[in-house]
This record gives C-alpha cells, structure tokens and sequence, in this order.
C-alpha cells in the first residue's frame, strides 16, 4: 500500500504528541500503567489516524470498524488517540483515574464514545471480537474487526479456546494485533511463563500471521493491508515494541508496566519526548 511521505511524518508526530499526552495524565492521575501505553503509541497513530473507517461524531455508526482494546490497562493510550481523533474534547483527559470520570482505569462502553467494549480481566478480549466479526458475517456487514491484545494474556487458557473457534470458523474479518513487549507487571514474560513460540502456535490454529515492527508505522499498516486480502482465515499481527518506548528510563523496564511516573519523571519523560519530536519532524522532512 502506497502511503505519502507526509503522511508517515505526519502520523510519527501524532503517535509522539500521544506519548506526552500519556505522560501527562499518568503524572497528573498519579496511578496507571506507564510500558504499555508508550510502547503502542504508533500502533494506535495508525488505528485511529489512517486504518479505522470510523466517524468520530457518529461514534456508533453502525458500518464503522470495531477496535476492542482487550489488555485494559493500557487505556491512556487509547483515550489520547481518542480525544485527539475528535471523540471527545482534549481538556477530558485531565481526568484520568478521577472519581466520576468517564476516563477510567479499565475502559467502560457506556462512559465514552469510541470504547466498544467494557475491559478489565486479561483474556476477554478475543473472544469479545470474535462474537463481533460472526455476527457481522450472519448480518453481510463489511466492517472488520481490530482486538488489540497483550501478550502475557496470552497466559490465559481462554484465549486459545477463542483462537481455536476463529481459525476453525475461518473468520477472516478478524485482525489481532499482539502487542509483544516481552514484560507483565511480574517481570519479563519468558521468565513468567514462556509464550514462545507464539508465530507456530496461532499457525497451528489455522491463523495468517505477520511480523512487525510495531514502531514502524509503514509497516504496521501495510500489515493491516495484508490482512484484508487473505479471504480463508484470520490474521494475526504481532508487533514487536519496546515497552515505555520514548523515555529512556522506562524503556524495557517491567517495572514500569503498572507505575505511573512522578512529578519530577514526568517532566524528564517530557523533555525526551519534545527532543523526540524534534528529531522525527527533522528526519522525516
């Protein structure tokens, strides 16, 4: 898929202004997940500023793709994609966390526009989407589906009963992408309980799978392109990121999976940010 040099500029920026509005909200929420977010912010750049056939006004038009967010936890990311794509005014993601706020800790349907499901218990997720994608092939709708997971709730048995029924059902209106960081808020996944090999075991239930870099935004959408050409079976992407991509102390540190920064991080996290930002508009000019 041919895409602009000013559009794979312009979307590098979108994903680094997402990263200090991350930032922000954790600092100010003082609690929330720091690794994920960050690491995901060209994943959901390319989402909700390229990929989606959605209508932020019209949040739940009924022929717009469905994005599900299923690793709950890494929500600020998503509400910053959000509120930046038009779903909700900007001045909202100051309440981050906040008692009454539609912004919360695991993302609630009925709370904002653009969530399409309630998260919170690692492994639902797949199943959510896959429920959604059978429905729309019964009804002859086209959209498709988008689950975005975690890999340490690939842990989770439920999860491959639901990878079982797709790749049975060849539901090839499905995409997971698997954010494949390597960490969980024990420590890293492979110590944990060893995922690998991840590519073989979606391949043996009957998945496309494809590799990518996930900060590569080119290649994340080229991925999704892929995706819609293959008519026999679901598709998997896996997406390998560096967990708290852009801030130099959190980068691949598990640590930083379920901690929010301070004051004093924050602003040093910002700072890298700014720096990243000028380096990105330099280098994609």
């Amino acid at each position: 898929m041919f895409i602009s040099h000013k559009r794979i500029k312009d979307l590098y920026g979108v994903a680094n202004r997402l990263r200090e509005d991350v930032i922000a909200m954790l600092e100010k929420a003082g609690s929330g997940h720091s690794a994920g977010p960050l690491g995901t912010a060209e994943l959901f750049a390319a989402f909700y500023f390229y990929i989606l056939n959605q209508k932020p006004k019209e949040p739940l038009w009924p022929q717009r793709d469905r994005l599900i967010l299923s690793n709950g936890h890494i929500c600020p990311i998503q509400y910053a994609a959000l509120a930046r794509a038009g779903y909700f005014p900007l001045k909202k993601l100051e309440t981050l966390r906040q008692y009454g706020s539609g912004l919360q800790g695991h993302p609630h349907r009925k709370a904002l526009p653009g969530i399409e499901t309630t998260s919170g218990p690692l492994g639902e997720g797949l199943s959510q989407g896959i429920g959604m994608a059978l429905s729309a092939r019964l009804n002859n709708e086209k959209h498709r589906i988008y689950v975005v997971m975690s890999d340490g709730e690939h842990q989770e048995g439920n999860v491959w009963e639901a990878a079982m029924f797709a790749g049975k059902n060849r539901l090839n209106n499905i995409t997971v992408v698997i954010d494949r960081n390597n960490i969980q808020i024990d420590g890293f996944t492979e110590n944990v309980m060893p995922l690998e090999p991840l590519r073989e075991k979606y391949l043996a239930f009957n998945w496309n799978v494809i590799d990518v870099d996930g900060h590569n935004i080119e290649e994340i959408i080229n991925a999704v392109a892929q995706a819609r050409a293959v008519y026999e079976k679901p598709t998997v992407i896996i997406a390998h990121t560096i967990p708290g991509k852009g801030v130099s102390f959190m980068e691949r540190k598990y640590e930083w999976h379920g901690m929010p920064p301070n004051k004093e991080q924050a602003r040093q996290a910002l700072k890298e940010l700014r720096t990243l930002g000028g380096k990105i508009k330099s280098e994609h000019e």
